[in-house]
C-alpha cells in the first residue's frame, strides 16, 4: 500500500503530494486519512465507498 499520491489540492489549486498519515479498519472497510504536504489540506477514504477529498 503506496504511503504517498498526487492529486489536485483543492486549497492549493494544483497537484500535490499526499501523504498516508492514518489507516483502520472499521466495519465500513479500510479508512485512510490523506494530508497534503504543502498546505496540511486532508480527507479521508473509506474503501472508495466515501471520499471526503472528491471534488465535484
Amino acid at each position: 500500500m503506496p504511503l504517498e499520491m498526487e492529486q489536485e489540492c483543492p486549497e492549493c489549486g494544483e497537484t500535490r503530494t499526499f501523504w498516508k498519515t492514518g489507516t483502520t479498519k472499521l466495519h465500513l472497510g479500510t479508512k485512510q486519512k490523506w494530508q497534503c504536504g504543502e498546505c496540511g489540506f486532508g480527507f479521508v477514504r473509506i474503501d472508495g465507498a466515501v471520499d471526503t477529498g472528491a471534488t465535484a
